[in-house]
């Protein structure tokens, strides 16, 4: 008699919860436990020529808690910055609201040349350490292309080798490998399966990138299951309200499997006030994920 009162109870309860999704204010959408998704920001070009205390104060003014810092910017974070440097950074990013996702590399694997293929395994291991030090929790990196001079399956065997080494190593410093959808023909999704199936690491994760390549073959709900197990902690997207990219489908897809993670802006446009385009993204994404929660509690 109990028990068939409290699951009367919760079942009226979640009824009246799932009732009112689409009219809560975004500030409760926010912060919803339907999902643990993120806004942040990739020093792309929006905050490219940005301090790392500028930086973190637009980011705050913004509202986007987590950044991926691309190397060669103006923050000044290389593989050249000192060990005291890098306790000042990490201090100054556990001192805000902002998080240091990491940095974002060019470091790949798909090079015919050994000695150039071991620089960037090399490389790629020194950014995993410098990731640490300032607080982070991975990098980014990439597969890039298939060689002609090669077997396409010798490539995707290689770059899974040396992805599962890099991996390997980042897990002794408690980083993840975030391997970006991209490159000719390697950021298509089956190539990008068949890397991962290669790599097989824990520690190596796909960064999705919203590409128009998402949408060949059987299209984005299909490539996109088609990968989604290995994903991490990021997904890349550009300016949400341009273009035909089905962003608000990407983002139904995102919130039906819990994703728990970043959507990073990685803007190409060059606005004048990159402040207020920021917001309009924010203000554009967080309508978008009240769709996709609207979408997931009629299903």
């Amino acid at each position: 008699m109990t028990n068939t009162r409290l699951s009367r109870r919760n079942f009226l309860q979640n009824a009246a919860i799932t009732s009112i999704v689409p009219f809560l204010p975004n500030f409760i959408l926010e912060s919803s436990n339907n999902t643990k998704v993120k806004l942040g920001l990739v020093t792309y070009l929006w905050g490219q020529d940005w301090d790392i205390p500028t930086l973190i104060a637009n980011c705050e003014k913004t509202k986007l808690y987590g950044v991926e810092l691309r190397v060669e910017h103006a923050h000044g974070i290389s593989l050249e910055t000192s060990a005291t440097k890098r306790l000042e950074i990490k201090k100054r990013f556990a001192d805000s609201k902002v998080q240091a996702l990491g940095m974002g590399t060019n470091e790949s694997f798909h090079y015919t040349d050994t000695a150039e293929l071991r620089k960037n395994i090399e490389n790629a291991k020194a950014f995993v350490r410098l990731s640490h030090d300032i607080g982070g929790t991975g990098i980014k990196v990439k597969p890039n292309a298939f060689p002609k001079t090669v077997s396409k399956e010798k490539t995707i065997e290689q770059i899974g080798k040396s992805l599962a080494e890099v991996g390997k190593f980042a897990a002794d410093f408690g980083q993840l490998i975030r391997v970006e959808v991209h490159g000719t023909e390697t950021q298509e999704l089956p190539n990008m399966k068949a890397i991962m199936e290669a790599c097989d690491h824990s520690s190596v994760k796909i960064c999705w990138n919203s590409n128009p390549e998402d949408l060949i073959g059987a299209g984005l709900v299909a490539n996109f299951n088609l990968v989604k197990s290995y994903f991490g902690d990021t997904v890349h997207v550009r300016e949400m309200n341009l273009g035909d990219y089905p962003y608000q489908d990407l983002m139904n897809l995102l919130v039906e499997m819990n994703y728990n993670g970043w959507i990073l802006l990685e803007c190409r446009t060059q606005p004048t006030d990159r402040i207020a385009a920021i917001q309009e993204q924010r203000a554009f994404w967080l309508k978008m994920m009240k769709k996709a929660r609207s979408v997931r509690s009629e299903k």
